[in-house]
């Protein structure tokens, strides 16, 4: 057996109190608790960035796939990703009309998203970005937009 881990036959009782489970274990198996609470709270999250419009192909690729890293480096799940394209701004930013959108969905802990926000402020490339809890709503809603571009596709 490996260490740090219990059998499911070894756990004696499961109760939840305030959305804490409690496990009931014999004294002679001691189990990772901190692994098991980072399991059980996972997220939904949504990340719109922009990237600026004078990258190539390759680059908007790279900077893609470097987000993506960060993420499942940091215990991320992605659900879904999606290149927007070249979009036109309703405003300029940083003297620029247009950038390359990107969505991202995924179900992370909570403590995923501070290092992915960070290295994002770092980067040039990233224009703006935004990264946001979904509720029930949101991915219900998530869920029917995915069936219905897979279905049109």
């Amino acid at each position: 057996m490996k260490k740090g881990f219990a059998p499911a036959s070894a756990i004696y009782s499961i109760s939840c109190i305030n959305h804490i489970i409690i496990l009931s274990l014999p004294p002679d198996l001691r189990i990772n608790v901190n692994r098991v609470q980072i399991q059980l709270f996972m997220n939904q999250y949504e990340t719109v960035f922009i990237l600026n419009p004078v990258l190539s192909d390759e680059q908007v690729r790279e900077a893609a796939d470097k987000y993506l890293d960060i993420l499942k480096k940091n215990g991320a799940e992605i659900i879904n990703h999606e290149n927007w394209g070249l979009k036109k701004f309703a405003y300029p930013i940083e003297k620029k009309k247009s950038g390359f959108y990107h969505l991202v969905e995924f179900t992370a802990p909570g403590a995923a998203i501070a290092p992915l926000e960070v290295e994002m402020k770092r980067d040039e490339r990233i224009m703006r970005f935004l990264t946001v809890k979904m509720d029930k709503y949101g991915v219900e809603y998530a869920d029917k937009r995915r069936k219905k571009q897979k279905s049109n596709a």
